[in-house]
């Protein structure tokens, strides 16, 4: 396993390089939820908290469960 660094946040982060962009695929919050908005003022509180959390402490955390997830489709 290979670890590599990337810039996010302005910052430099380390990441393994076979899940470098992988996020989004992993993250519950992507799989077409009806209440995550990224980017609005409409977000979802969860998704809105722990991007500010990711942002704060220079790291990535994709979401595996969440209790209010419920798809558009």
């Amino acid at each position: 396993m290979k670890i590599i660094k990337v810039s996010k946040f302005g910052k430099e982060l380390s990441v393994q390089e076979h899940l470098l962009g992988k996020h989004r695929e992993h993250c519950l919050c992507y799989q077409n939820c009806i209440h995550f908005k990224k980017d609005t003022t409409e977000n979802c509180d969860i998704a809105q908290n722990l991007y500010l959390f990711n942002m704060l402490n220079n790291v990535t955390t994709p979401v595996w469960e969440c209790q209010k997830y419920k798809s558009n489709e």
